[in-house]
């Protein structure tokens, strides 16, 4: 599916304000573009209408009085009404002459000596004629008051009317891009939640951001300017060539050639725009994933003296930016202004030509009217022309911000399920599981055990032996690609991903807090934990000791990642966090390698109260720390080599000893 169609299903959500925004629109072109013809009438009928044919007649509505005589125009006779002599006004350069004869043809005027000489090819007539003063020639020309005032009125009505129904389109359209990019960023955020952990291991957090933000915005540009300039382009010039087919059907087809044209234009100018817009959109994405990670790594930045060699990775990327926005910007500069103004040189040329024709034809008579009325509509043609071409440069900005938006939402994730169900004993078994983050390399090889419940578990090994994966699979992070894991005899694989974490709790090396407070990120802002859980949860693990001084208590914010917090206080709120989530399941990877002494005595003094009632796993480089552990775990490259208890471990002298005995040694060396 094209990314123009789905953004076109995207705006078909609210169809019915577009289209009662297209309505509006219509109405406001359809009076706009009536002002020519109203100016045409007024030129025609009644600015020039003086030249029209009067008959003299008796006294009454719409004559005009000269020399004690009444005259009526032709048009304003009733059927039957008597006519008497008639009569022509001409105008003779600045000089108004009236002919008492009737005219054989009109022509080239000239005046002299009370004599009108009037000259058509080769013919020549001449009348006598007296001129008119300028009182009398106003008698005349009173009579046209009343209908150009009356025009005038209508002119200003429709304007007013184009005017509000202008406005509501613009509000209108506005409101549904708005509510269509509120709907497109909720379904991007929805489906960040839908993907796999998987996804934003090769995927930076800034890249992701830009798509939410910057691609979404460019987005919106397209429904809020770009649609709006198509939509009113395509409506005025339908109207104006509905005017111009009505004006003159010859003229109107010569300049139906413009579409084709402008339709050639629009894709050579795609041909080039998009491959820069892609490069454009691709360098803002990583400029923002470069911010987001020079941010996050200030302190070791400054800390090993690299801001200097960091500037310049931004530099670079800036400078690729800055190098494709002109390019696109010499595109633009080069073709769009100068394309228009090309076309309508060709446009006046051929409209210039047509009536130099026209005028050297004897049977061919042009009024002013029309002249003005032509020119005016073609000079109003260009606008919505000029209007399309410069908006091709955001249409292809919003068609590549939409392919990437779109290329994510395409990812394969899985529905948030909402299902529940009845809290798990937590018995845990591991049956012959392999799994690998690349196909075809295991980081766990043939991975085989159980855990009852209540059961501690401990993982213990060197760093990428495997323990952190085993965890992944457990949570489902990842799934694994041979055997299974069953909770309670069920496969997880059968239940959805959602309802296995709703009784599984998890504290992590380095705990992730959220911008709050202490007591929101130990509720997470879930409605079924009250104040008082959250309290228990903190005093369970210890927390009312650490926390004791503060000026807010657990009401002290929380900056994003908990910033101003230490690594043992962060640390006891996300114990505080499991426990308050009262899980089945508790993990506890590598917890207290990040605490202090005298903070992991408190975190160990909880750890009792933590373990109750539930199945434990912890993974944890202080060996110190599972001497209790029901079960533990050695791992070396994927594989269990060594199973069993403190006491069983240390009597097969094996890869456990060592590892105990080695920290044993250097606990003392430091002591």
């Amino acid at each position: 599916m094209s990314t123009g169609w789905r953004l076109t299903q995207y705006a078909l959500n609210y169809k019915k304000i577009i289209i009662a925004a297209l309505f509006m629109l219509s109405i406001s072109v359809a009076t706009d573009l009536a002002g020519p013809f109203i100016a045409k009438n007024i030129i025609d009928e009644h600015i020039l209408g003086i030249e029209s044919i009067w008959y003299q007649t008796t006294e009454g509505k719409n004559t005009a009085e000269y020399n004690e005589q009444f005259y009526k125009k032709e048009k304003n006779f009733s059927n039957g009404e008597e006519q008497g002599k008639e009569i022509r006004i001409l105008q003779v350069g600045a000089k108004f002459v009236m002919v008492e004869d009737k005219l054989e043809f009109d022509g080239k005027r000239t005046f002299e000596n009370g004599v009108i000489t009037l000259q058509k090819g080769t013919e020549k007539v001449e009348y006598d004629a007296k001129e008119l003063t300028t009182r009398e020639l106003m008698a005349f020309y009173q009579l046209e008051i009343p209908g150009i005032m009356k025009l005038l009125i209508i002119y200003f009505c429709l304007l007013v009317i184009s005017a509000i129904f202008q406005y509501g389109q613009r509000f209108l359209l506005q409101k549904s891009a708005n509510r269509i990019i509120q709907k497109m960023r909720e379904d991007v955020y929805g489906q960040i939640q839908r993907l796999p952990i998987q996804y934003f291991d090769n995927l930076p957090a800034g890249k992701v951001v830009a798509r939410v933000t910057n691609d979404t915005e460019a987005i919106r540009e397209l429904y809020v300017t770009v649609l709006a300039q198509f939509f009113t382009s395509a409506i005025y010039i339908t109207g104006i060539y509905a005017a111009l087919f009505i004006l003159d059907v010859k003229l109107a087809a010569i300049c139906l050639l413009l579409l084709p044209i402008l339709y050639g234009w629009m894709l050579l100018y795609r041909k080039f725009a998009s491959k820069y817009n892609h490069v454009i959109r691709s360098r803002i994405s990583d400029i923002n994933a470069t911010i987001n990670e020079s941010i996050g790594g200030m302190s070791i930045i400054q800390a090993f003296r690299r801001e200097k060699e960091t500037e310049k990775e931004f530099e670079k990327l800036n400078t690729e930016h800055f190098t494709f926005q002109n390019k696109l910007l010499s595109l633009n500069a080069l073709t769009s202004h100068n394309l228009v103004g090309v076309l309508r040189n060709l446009v006046f040329v051929a409209f210039i030509w047509y009536f130099g024709g026209q005028s050297l034809n004897p049977s061919s008579v042009i009024s002013l009217g029309v002249l003005y009325a032509f020119v005016d509509y073609i000079n109003r043609l260009f606008q919505p022309v000029q209007g399309i071409v410069n908006q091709l440069a955001n249409l292809e900005t919003a068609l590549v911000a939409g392919e990437r938006v779109f290329k994510l939402m395409d990812e394969q994730g899985e529905n948030v399920s909402t299902e529940r169900i009845e809290r798990f004993q937590g018995n845990v078994e591991f049956d012959h599981v392999y799994f690998g983050y690349k196909e075809g390399e295991y980081v766990l090889k043939d991975i085989h055990f159980e855990a009852k419940q209540g059961q501690t578990v401990a993982l213990v090994g060197h760093t990428g032996s495997g323990k952190s994966s085993i965890m992944n699979l457990l949570f489902r992070f990842y799934d694994c690609q041979k055997g299974k894991i069953l909770i309670d005899g069920k496969d997880i694989v059968s239940i959805p991903r959602q309802t296995i974490r709703n009784h599984m709790g998890i504290v992590l090396q380095d705990p992730y807090l959220f911008t709050g407070t202490i007591a929101s990120n130990v509720s997470l802002n879930e409605q079924s934990i009250t104040r008082e859980m959250v309290e228990k949860a903190l005093k369970d693990v210890g927390a009312d000791q650490v926390f004791k001084n503060l000026e807010n208590g657990y009401d002290e914010p929380v900056i994003e990642k908990g910033s101003t917090l230490s690594s043992g206080q962060r640390q006891l709120i996300s114990f505080a966090r499991a426990l308050a989530f009262n899980p089945a399941i508790l993990i506890l990877d590598e917890a207290t390698s990040s605490i202090d002494t005298e903070t992991e005595a408190i975190i160990q003094e909880a750890m009792d109260v933590l373990k109750k009632g539930r199945t434990t796993f912890i993974i944890a480089h202080r060996l110190s720390t599972i001497r209790n552990a029901d079960l533990i775990l050695v791992l070396d490259r994927g594989k269990i080599v060594e199973r069993g208890t403190h006491e069983e471990l240390m009597l097969v002298n094996g890869k456990y000893y060592q590892l105990y005995e080695l920290q044993k040694g250097c606990a003392e060396l430091t002591g």
